[in-house]
């Protein structure tokens, strides 16, 4: 406990405002949850800090985050070894090169952008259980991350056969053409397909700063939320 007094006064003043801003989002979320039908216990809050240092993930693991989301596999998995102490919950959110997948799984408790049998098959047989996420293309182009809807059932079978990945359901970006809320619509549809063949992966990962109320009235259980918490991101380096 001490240490943590002495971790606190040397890193949460670096970052003035982080804890207010937290608190609103957690507010939204709760609000949110109410307005569905919900409890907010339902839903995870994942904390993006894309660009930002290790030290304002400290910051905010003072505050009582403990799931904290990344999408670039080096600057993962650099601050996951710097703050391993901290015992946080890991998400990886971004592409994922199936070169680089079993690397990923080493630091990673969930990885969020499963889109093809390949990267299963990188981290079907790493030696720690990984939870996983089939990431949906919710639009129609090829380009975009995700697999295919027309494929969904057939990737979700292949990650079941996978002996080291729980299998834990979706995950989707709602694409800017389109409103969020008819996006997770379709989302929740999916969803229930592969729930169909996996009953347990009920799990639906949607939703970030400028959408998750609509995730959440659509069902999403893990949001990943940066910039509202986080503030503005520094330029990556």
């Amino acid at each position: 406990m001490s240490e943590s007094r002495e971790s606190s006064a040397s890193v949460a003043p670096a970052y003035p405002g982080l804890g207010e801003r937290l608190e609103l989002v957690k507010s939204g979320v709760a609000d949110a949850c109410r307005d569905a039908g919900r409890s907010s216990t339902d839903v995870t809050l994942i904390v993006v800090t894309k660009f930002h240092p290790a030290s304002l993930v400290a910051a905010l693991a003072e505050l009582g985050v403990r799931d904290v989301g990344e999408n670039r596999h080096q600057e993962a998995q650099h601050k996951a070894e710097e703050l391993a102490a901290l015992e946080l919950r890991w998400h990886f959110i971004g592409q994922l090169q199936t070169k680089k997948a079993r690397q990923a799984a080493r630091y990673s408790h969930a990885i969020h952008s499963i889109d093809r049998e390949r990267l299963v098959d990188a981290i079907a047989d790493v030696d720690r259980p990984v939870d996983v996420f089939l990431q949906v293309n919710m639009t129609d182009d090829p380009a975009r991350g995700g697999v295919a809807p027309a494929e969904l059932e057939r990737l979700a079978e292949h990650a079941l056969a996978a002996p080291s990945l729980r299998l834990r359901g979706v995950m989707a970006v709602a694409p800017l053409e389109e409103p969020p809320a008819a996006a997770f619509a379709r989302l929740a549809t999916y969803s229930d397909r592969v729930r169909a063949i996996a009953p347990d992966a009920v799990a639906i990962s949607a939703g970030m700063t400028h959408d998750y109320r609509e995730a959440i009235a659509a069902g999403a259980t893990h949001l990943r939320i940066g910039s509202a918490i986080t503030g503005k991101r520094p330029e990556p380096r």
